[in-house]
């Protein structure tokens, strides 16, 4: 196998890939594991266009997803710096096999967050689940980097007087998820400010940022922007090749092109800061 670099992204299993890092390397690991549910990557929820939507997502089998679990926590832990942390998302289903997981390796559980977003599926016999959790641990609670004023200062207050500092650091994170009408998409993805807020606390421009599950390449890219080194791996073929592309071209958003048109509108990382 080649010699992994940073700032490069790696179309292989991230549990082979991440025995070719030397440990105590990465700074910061973000990540959105496969799931353990019968999810369709295809499905035309949300009014999606199934044909804009690339196929290929691999699912864990969920009696082997706990076993899977402790196999990757285990390389990450082995690569994170005595200074680093990861936040790692997970649905409620398969909530249980991530913080056992967790605890047997031995990471320190610094905050549990709710990720609240706009909606969920709609239900008839069950609430609506609108959440994802997000975990945050380490290895050394005593080492770990954190950057408590990185977004607001002590004395920033809104409109109503209410500190700025503390509403940002609550544990219950309200941030919209990214639908991106028109465009090539994987079908699930962390949303660029989500991403933005846990690099802003946790890292420093040049710390190096892993993702395992890279998917559309969202760790990657938001790093990228924000002057961090990244690295990643992702199995699927067709969803690294759309990462790729994102990071070869600057690219944040890939419109649909249409049959005879020769103009596509793109939204660079540039333009993406701009907005911000």
């Amino acid at each position: 196998m080649e010699k992994l670099e940073f700032n490069k992204i790696y179309n292989i299993d991230c549990i082979e890939g991440m025995k070719h890092i030397p440990a105590d390397t990465v700074d910061l690991v973000i990540t959105d594991p496969p799931f353990a549910i019968d999810f369709k990557a295809k499905r035309n929820n949300y009014h999606r266009t199934q044909s804009r939507v690339l196929e290929g997502y691999k699912e864990i089998p969920k009696a082997e997803y706990y076993d899977f679990t402790l196999k990757w926590m285990k390389e990450v832990y082995r690569v994170l710096k005595e200074s680093g942390s990861m936040y790692v998302f997970s649905g409620w289903n398969n909530l249980k096999d991530i913080l056992m997981a967790l605890d047997e390796i031995g990471f320190i559980t610094v905050n549990h967050i709710i990720w609240k977003y706009q909606f969920g599926v709609v239900t008839k016999r069950k609430f609506v689940t609108s959440h994802y959790h997000c975990l945050y641990v380490c290895k050394n609670d005593e080492k770990r980097k954190f950057f408590p004023y990185s977004r607001y200062g002590k004395e920033d207050n809104d409109r109503d007087g209410s500190s700025l500092h503390y509403k940002d650091k609550e544990d219950v994170w309200i941030i919209k998820r990214e639908y991106w009408t028109g465009d090539q998409k994987t079908p699930t993805k962390l949303p660029a400010e989500l991403i933005k807020k846990i690099l802003m606390y946790s890292s420093e421009e040049g710390d190096i940022v892993l993702d395992p599950f890279l998917g559309s390449g969202q760790v990657a890219i938001v790093s990228k922007m924000m002057k961090r080194q990244y690295i990643g791996f992702e199995i699927v073929k067709e969803y690294y090749e759309f990462a790729q592309k994102r990071l070869d071209e600057n690219m944040y958003r890939i419109k649909e092109i249409d049959a005879g048109s020769k103009n596509q509108t793109l939204l660079t990382l540039f333009d993406m800061e701009e907005r911000k």
